[in-house]
C-alpha cells in the first residue's frame, strides 16, 4: 500500500532547488553558489599602522607646539639679534656643531644610549648627511636666482610634493579628505607670501629641486626613527651633526665665505666702533647655536610623533605665523591679500586637523576590530 508523502516533506521539497534536467556545468554552480558568496564576507587585510596614529593626540599637541615656539623663536632671533648675517653656510655649520655638542653632552648625562650600528647603518647616515646639506645648498643658491614671493611660493607646495613622493617610494596613500585638506593650506600660503614672482629658467628648476628635496628629507627622517632602522633621534643627531658640520664648513671655503668671514673678524668685529666686543658677539652666536640644537631635537623628535607631512604642513603654518610676528615686531606692512591668505591658511589647518583626528579614530576602530577577529 502505498503512502502519500506528508505535507511537510512536500513542502521541503518545493523549497529546495530542483536539479533536475540542469546539465553538469549548471549543477556545479548551484552547489558551489555559497562557497563562492562566501568570498564577500572574508575579512579585509588589516591595513599597516603608522607610527603617528598610535600617538596621543595631547602627546602630538605638545609637541607641535614646542617646535613651533623654537622653529619662530629662531627665526625672530635671526631677524632681531644677527640681522643681516651674510655667512649663511657657518651660520649652518655653527647649528650643526651646536647639535654635535648637545647631544653628545645629552649622551654623558645618561638621556640616551648609544646604538651599535651596521655598516649600512653608518651609510645610511653618511647619505642622510649629504642629502641635509644639499637641500641647504640648493634652497640658498636658488634663493639668490629667484625672488623671495616665487621661492616662498614654491615652498609651500612642499605638502603636495610629499604625499607623491610617499605614494612613488613607500605605495603609501592618505584619505580623499587629507588631499583636500591640504588645498586651503597651500592656497592660502601662496595668497599670505604673494608678492613680485621674478626668477630665471634655472632658478625655477633649483627652486622645485630644493623643495622635492625638503619633502624627501623629511620623509627619509621619519622613516630612519620608524621603519626598519627604528634609531632614536638623539642617535640621528649625534652621529649626523658633525658630518653635516664639515660638509658646511667645506661648502663656506668652496663658495669663498671663509675668506669673507676672516675679513668681517678682523676689519669690522675687531674694530673699536663695531657694535659688540668679540665676547658679546660669541655669547650672541653660542645663544643662536642653542637654540638651533633645541629646534633640531624638536624637529627630528615631533616628526617622529606626527608624521612626514604633518610636519610640512606646520611648516606652511609658520610662514604665516612669521608674517604675522613679523607685522607686529617690525612693522612689516601686510596687503589684504596677504591677510586673506593668513586666513584661508588657519582655515585649512583647522580642516587638517579634524581630518587628522577622524582618520585617527577610524584607524583605531580598525585596529580593535581586527584584534577582536583574532580572538574568535
Amino acid at each position: 500500500m502505498a503512502v502519500a508523502p506528508s505535507s511537510r516533506d512536500s513542502s521541503d521539497s518545493s523549497s529546495r532547488p530542483s536539479l533536475d534536467g540542469v546539465d553538469a556545468l549548471e549543477k556545479d554552480n548551484l552547489l558551489n553558489q555559497d562557497v563562492e558568496a562566501q568570498k564577500f564576507y572574508e575579512p579585509k587585510p588589516a591595513q599597516p599602522i603608522n607610527h603617528e596614529d598610535t600617538v596621543a593626540t595631547r602627546k602630538k599637541l605638545i609637541a607641535l607646539a614646542g617646535y613651533f615656539i623654537c622653529n619662530i623663536g629662531l627665526t625672530i632671533y635671526n631677524k632681531a639679534v644677527l640681522g643681516s648675517f651674510r655667512f649663511p653656510w657657518l651660520l649652518t655649520a655653527l647649528h650643526a656643531g651646536c647639535s654635535s655638542i648637545g647631544t653628545s653632552v645629552m649622551l654623558q648625562l645618561g638621556h640616551y644610549h648609544a646604538a651599535k650600528l651596521t655598516q649600512r647603518e653608518h651609510l645610511a647616515l653618511v647619505a642622510f648627511s649629504f642629502l641635509f646639506t644639499i637641500n641647504i645648498a640648493i634652497s640658498n643658491v636658488s634663493l639668490a636666482m629667484v625672488s623671495v614671493p616665487f621661492h616662498q611660493l614654491v615652498r609651500a607646495l612642499t605638502p603636495l610634493f610629499t604625499t607623491v613622493l610617499f605614494r612613488v617610494f613607500f605605495n603609501r596613500t592618505y584619505a580623499t579628505a587629507t588631499y583636500l585638506s591640504l588645498i586651503p593650506i597651500v592656497f592660502g600660503v601662496s595668497l599670505a607670501t604673494y608678492g613680485e614672482l621674478a626668477f630665471s629658467d634655472l632658478g625655477f628648476v633649483l627652486t622645485f629641486l630644493g623643495v622635492l628635496l625638503a619633502a624627501f628629507k623629511t620623509i627619509v627622517t621619519n622613516k630612519m626613527m620608524t621603519g626598519s632602522l627604528k634609531l632614536s633621534f638623539w642617535e640621528i643627531l649625534r652621529r649626523m651633526s658633525p658630518m653635516a658640520c664639515m660638509q658646511s664648513i667645506i661648502y663656506a671655503w668652496l663658495t669663498g665665505e671663509l675668506a669673507e668671514f676672516y675679513k668681517f673678524f678682523t676689519e669690522e668685529l675687531l674694530s673699536p666702533g663695531y657694535k659688540w666686543s668679540p665676547w658679546q658677539f660669541f655669547l650672541i652666536m653660542a645663544g643662536n647655536g642653542a637654540l638651533a640644537f633645541a629646534l633640531n631635537v624638536s624637529s627630528f623628535s615631533t616628526n617622529k610623533i606626527a608624521g612626514a607631512l604633518t610636519m610640512t604642513v606646520c611648516a606652511n603654518i609658520k610662514q604665516c605665523l612669521t608674517i604675522i610676528l613679523g607685522s607686529v615686531l617690525f612693522e612689516v606692512n601686510l596687503s589684504i591679500m596677504n591677510m586673506w591668505g593668513i586666513l584661508v591658511t588657519v582655515a585649512g589647518a583647522a580642516v587638517y586637523s579634524f581630518v587628522e583626528l577622524d582618520s585617527k579614530r577610524k584607524a583605531a576602530r580598525a585596529a580593535a576590530t581586527v584584534a577582536g577577529s583574532a580572538r574568535q
